[in-house]
C-alpha cells in the first residue's frame, strides 16, 4: 500500500549531525526515515520539513535556507531513488519512474522573518507547505504552545493571526503553498478556517477528545475541516496520543487507529491522512518504529473493519486530493 506522510523532521536531524561533524545520509541511517525505509514502506510522497527552533536559531531565514541546501544536496546524491515535487504532476511523473517523491515544507512561519518577499523566496526554492508557527508567538500568529521547561501545555484561545498572518495566508494560497495549521492556537485555527479559500491541512495532530493535548484538534475543528475538504495527519508522537488507561509509554497501531476512527467519525472519511512526525519524536514504545513499518497499519485497519477504499483514502488519496487542488 503506497502512502503519503505530511511531516517529518529528518532534514533537521541530519543537519544536527552535520554541525557535530558526524556522518549523515538520506540513503541509509539510524533515523526513522531514509531512502531504503521509504522504499520498503511503499512511500508515494514524503514531506520533509525545514524545522526552525526560534529559541535556538537566532537567524531563522538563514537557518531555514541552510536546511534547504542540505535537503537538495541529499536529493541530488540519491536522485536514482527520490525526486522533488514542485507541482502535482511531478508526483505522477516520479511514481511512473519508480521514484519516491519529496515535498519540501517549513515548520515555523517565522523562517520568513515577517517578510512576504521571503515567503516568495522559499516558494522559488521549492517550499510547498508551511505551518504558521511552532512553539513560540511570532509575527504571524500565536501557537498552542508547550512550556518545555515546566512541561505544561498552553491552550491559547484569545490570540490568533496577526494582520501580517492574514496577508501570509492569502499569499500562500496565491502562490500554491499549502497552509498548515499544526501547532497554531485555537483562535488562529478558526482565523485560518474563516479567512482561507482553499483546503488547508493540520499536518501532524490527533483527536483532542481521545487525549486532551493542546496540539490536538477539538471535535468542532475536525468537523469544520471535513466540511471544507481539509485533511488532518495522524501524528505518532506519544504525547499527542497517550492511552490514559495504560501506564506504559508508547504508541500502538491500535491506539493510532483509535484516533483515526474518531477523526473519521467527526469529520468524515475524506479528512484523514498521516503526519508521522518521524525524527521529531521518541522511538520508545513506538510500534511503527520507522517508515518501513507503515504497511502494518493495513492489518490493524482491516481488523477494525476498514474497507480497502477507505484505507486507500487514509494512506494517500485524501492528501493527494489537496495537493492536486493547490500545487
Amino acid at each position: 500500500m503506497k502512502y503519503i506522510d505530511m511531516h517529518c523532521d529528518t532534514v533537521a536531524e541530519m543537519y544536527y549531525r552535520k554541525e557535530r561533524g558526524q556522518q549523515y545520509s538520506l540513503y541509509e541511517n539510524e533515523l526513522h526515515i531514509d531512502v531504503k525505509k521509504l522504499q520498503k514502506g511503499g512511500c508515494l510522497v514524503q514531506n520533509f520539513a525545514a524545522f526552525v527552533h526560534l529559541a535556538v536559531r537566532k537567524e531563522p531565514f538563514n537557518y531555514a535556507n541552510a536546511l534547504i541546501d542540505l535537503y537538495y544536496e541529499q536529493l541530488e546524491l540519491n536522485k536514482a531513488y527520490i525526486a522533488p515535487v514542485y507541482k502535482f504532476e511531478d508526483i505522477e511523473k516520479n511514481e511512473k519512474a519508480g521514484l519516491v517523491s519529496a515535498l519540501l515544507t517549513i515548520e515555523e512561519g517565522e523562517a520568513c522573518e515577517g517578510k512576504i518577499e521571503n515567503l516568495r523566496h522559499f516558494y522559488d526554492r521549492g517550499v510547498r507547505m508551511m505551518n504558521l508557527c511552532w512553539n513560540y508567538t511570532n509575527s504571524l500568529t500565536t501557537p498552542n504552545g508547550i512550556d518545555i521547561e515546566k512541561g505544561v501545555d498552553i491552550k491559547e484561545t484569545a490570540n490568533g493571526l496577526t494582520p501580517l498572518g492574514f496577508e501570509f495566508v492569502e499569499e500562500m494560497e496565491r502562490l500554491g503553498i499549502v497552509v498548515d495549521t499544526a501547532h497554531i492556537s485555537d483562535k488562529g485555527f478558526y482565523d485560518v478556517l474563516e479567512h482561507s479559500k482553499k483546503p488547508f491541512v493540520d499536518s501532524h495532530t490527533n483527536a483532542r477528545s481521545i487525549f486532551d493535548h493542546t496540539r490536538n484538534l477539538s471535535d468542532d475543528m475536525i468537523k469544520k475541516m471535513g466540511e471544507r475538504g481539509c485533511v488532518a495527519g495522524v501524528n505518532f508522537c506519544c504525547e499527542f496520543m497517550k492511552d490514559l488507561k495504560k501506564e506504559e509509554y508508547g504508541v500502538s497501531f491500535e491506539l493510532a487507529v483509535n484516533h483515526i476512527k474518531h477523526l473519521i467519525n467527526k469529520g468524515g472519511e475524506d479528512c484523514v491522512g498521516f503526519g508521522s512526525d518521524y525524527d521529531g519524536i521518541s522511538s520508545q514504545g513506538l510500534a511503527m518504529a520507522n517508515a518501513s513499518y507503515m504497511p502494518l497499519f493495513v492489518d490493524e485497519m482491516k481488523r477494525r473493519g476498514f474497507s480497502d477504499d477507505l484505507i486507500e483514502k487514509i494512506f494517500y488519496k485524501n492528501v493527494l486530493r489537496v495537493y492536486k487542488e493547490i500545487l
